[in-house]
């Protein structure tokens, strides 16, 4: 070799041509530092009709992944453009490298787990059938650690219940959930009387319209709405929160301190939920009576006294409790339907 055709400014990593095209040396620290350069200048040599070439990089002192790529890349390119590679000599320190990434990567075929026919669908019923058992004794686990815990804490002289953190969680939980619980109630009522209306009406029996919409609102739709809403909105912002704090450790933080997590994250969220999901329900009941007595007046021209008479010999106090007192039940079980993670 007698001139360099082409030489690489940088020291650390470099490779030369020699004139007649016979061998490229390459020597340095080949990283993935040097990498980016080093590709544009192997990109810029014209090695075409050079005939064989053979490739020397026993000078290499460091080599990556990305630099090994780098070189086995320049030989691939070589031997695309009709060029013959005579040799690649490289440090043998570097040689398992260099083998592990040229070898040819072969996916396995795709084997479905669940399997064909009559045993495909026992497979799904025996898989729904364990994720219902795993939920139920999940759900079973988590209250009875919960009343446990609630049990010692109103037990215990010495323990401080989290009032602030309690009524943060109603504020959340309750009164921040208002507008969004009166507008489907309210809708809700306003559906129901239009449809109950419109049966009954075949039967000369509009008035029981107030009927239908009292038990119906007070017995189940009001508790329901309230539940889906309160599952969906504040058991996602939960497990959000909580899923958070795992993720950051906070909470083993809190375990080596000694405290209780359940004390201090599940409580004040469980009380401030049985606290206000009742007072929830109740401004749902009271929105969709509101709706129902609106559609009631313009579609079938009936007062919001009579509304109120009517509604007061359909509906007794045992029917607004049941609503209430379904409401957490609601909840939970909602919750567990369609947000299993919350």
């Amino acid at each position: 070799m007698t001139s360099i055709e082409s030489v690489s400014d940088e020291p650390e990593a470099w490779f030369k041509l020699d004139r007649d095209g016979g061998t490229l040396s390459m020597g340095g620290a080949w990283t993935i530092a040097e990498c980016a350069r080093l590709d544009r200048e192997l990109g810029s040599l014209d090695l075409a009709g050079k005939g064989d070439v053979s490739i020397d990089a026993t000078k290499i002192d460091r080599l990556d992944s990305a630099g090994a790529w780098l070189l086995l890349r320049t030989r691939r390119a070589l031997e695309a453009a009709g060029t013959k590679v005579s040799g690649f000599a490289v440090p043998e320190l570097y040689q398992p490298l260099l083998k592990n990434l040229d070898q040819e990567r072969k996916s396995e075929p795709h084997r479905a787990r669940i399997p064909t026919g009559l045993r495909g669908r026992l497979y799904k019923i025996g898989r729904a059938t364990m994720h219902a058992y795993n939920q139920t004794t999940s759900m079973l686990g988590y209250l009875g650690r919960v009343t446990v815990e609630t049990g010692e804490a109103v037990a215990s002289p010495g323990h401080k219940m989290r009032v602030a953190a309690m009524f943060h969680q109603i504020e959340e939980t309750g009164i921040n959930a208002l507008p969004i619980v009166g507008l489907l109630a309210f809708l809700i009522g306003v559906v129901l009387a239009y449809q109950g209306a419109d049966q009954l009406k075949r039967f000369g029996a509009e008035v029981f319209t107030i009927n239908l919409l009292g038990v119906g609102v007070l017995r189940e739709i009001g508790g329901l709405i309230t539940a889906i809403i309160v599952a969906g909105r504040s058991g996602s912002a939960f497990t959000a929160q909580i899923g958070s704090m795992r993720v950051n450790e906070e909470i083993d933080a809190m375990q080596t301190m000694g405290l209780n997590t359940i004390d201090t994250l599940v409580l004040p969220r469980i009380i401030g939920l049985v606290i206000a999901l009742p007072l929830l329900t109740f401004y749902s009941d009271i929105m969709g009576l509101i709706g129902g007595a609106v559609m009631c007046y313009f579609q079938l021209g009936i007062t919001i006294p009579v509304f109120m008479r009517q509604l007061a010999e359909a509906v007794t106090v045992n029917t607004l409790l049941v609503g209430l007192i379904k409401a957490p039940v609601l909840c939970k079980v909602v919750q567990n339907l369609f947000w299993p993670w919350a």
